[in-house]
């Protein structure tokens, strides 16, 4: 089984996404590996360029292909352009939101291994059945001729199954973790941290409402990101009569600092995709409050230790968690740690490599 030796992978720009964070930090790592990997672009903007590899290969499209009505085909039909003149291995296809580009990569004619991720839920109630079943025909569509589902967890694996209609998922824990994080220490004070984009999907406004009723003069709420709801948040702290115990501590490259200042973490999402923040914050050892909005609760949060799953949309709910999460004694920062060992970087990126290499051999002729 020969692990391929070059690798594709597109991105429309740099946003502020965990989905792109995590496959930059995968294309850092097969860097180091000696894979040629390969980054092709639509557009450069996003405050995430600085992520990119130095020794990756970085080529954006000519012309740019800003995000726009049917900007993702565009961009699929112009990567498989690039692709057939400068062949990989595999195509590792990031996340939901770039399966649009699939249809164009599978007619590149020296195939790569197609390789796309599963990134946010594939069943939402908020969708509705009609817009479910429309979700899932169009998922049905766009990858058909993709050779290899990779889920983030079980529940993503077994629908992803279901939905394709065909065995081609396989589950590789996401890989949110450095490998050379340090140590998590013990937890000291009250102070209670969310990070995230501000935008509604993630909830901070519920957060600020339920930190609000928590009354608990000790306890301070840190905020941690930038986006569109920046201002509308910063007005709700300003009206909440406790601003001074609320930071909004705007875009940090890195929340591991925070963390390690931190009692608890709080993710208060409407909906989310997997929650990868989940896992950096067991990682350094913080006990978690989410809501019920991402498949990553059953997979990380099934140990009382390590938090507290409450209903989406429930500011009361989240108050009452902050308050038995504060007033139990902190548990053991090691034990959490452990929880999500299988979460980090260079297992995830193995197991990436592995996977492109077995599905190079079961499609016999059909890859290079």
């Amino acid at each position: 089984m020969k692990r391929p030796t070059s690798i594709g992978i597109i991105l429309h720009d740099f946003p502020l996404g965990g989905t792109e964070r995590i496959a930059l930090r995968l294309a850092q790592a097969w860097c180091e590996r000696g894979i040629a990997v390969t980054l092709f672009v639509g557009a450069d903007s996003g405050p995430q360029r600085a992520l990119v590899p130095p020794d990756a290969r970085l080529i954006f499209a000519d012309p740019a292909i800003p995000r726009s009505r049917g900007s993702r085909q565009r961009l699929g039909r112009a990567a498989a352009r690039y692709f057939t003149v400068h062949p990989v291995d595999a195509i590792f296809v990031i996340g939901n939101f770039h399966w649009a580009i699939v249809p164009a990569l599978a007619g590149i004619a020296s195939r790569p291994v197609i390789g796309v991720q599963v990134s946010s839920p594939l069943h939402m109630p908020q969708r509705g059945r009609l817009r479910q079943f429309v979700f899932e025909r169009r998922m049905r569509r766009l990858l058909q001729r993709a050779d290899l589902l990779i889920a983030m967890g079980e529940t993503h694996r077994r629908q992803a199954d279901a939905i394709t209609g065909r065995p081609i998922a396989i589950t590789i824990p996401l890989p949110a973790l450095d490998d050379d994080i340090g140590p998590a220490r013990p937890a000291q004070g009250r102070t209670i941290l969310a990070a995230g984009r501000l935008i509604h999907q993630k909830g901070f406004d519920l957060l600020i409402a339920a930190f609000r009723q928590l009354d608990d003069a000790a306890a301070r709420l840190v905020i941690v990101g930038s986006g569109p709801e920046a201002d509308n948040l910063a007005r709700q702290v300003a009206a909440s009569g406790i601003a001074e115990r609320i930071t909004l501590a705007g875009y940090q490259p890195d929340i591991r600092p925070f963390l390690d200042e931190a009692a608890l973490f709080v993710m208060p999402s409407r909906f989310e995709g997997y929650g990868a923040v989940i896992v950096e914050a067991l990682g350094a050892g913080r006990p978690v409050i989410a809501t019920a909005s991402t498949p990553a609760v059953d997979d990380v949060l099934t140990d009382e230790a390590c938090g507290i799953v409450v209903p989406a949309e429930d500011a009361a709910a989240l108050a009452e968690a902050m308050r038995l999460m504060l007033d139990r004694p902190a548990p053991d920062p090691a034990r959490l740690a452990a929880a999500v060992s299988a979460y980090h970087l260079g297992k995830g990126a193995d197991a990436y490599l592995d996977a492109f290499a077995r599905n190079a051999v079961t499609q016999g002729g059909a890859h290079r």
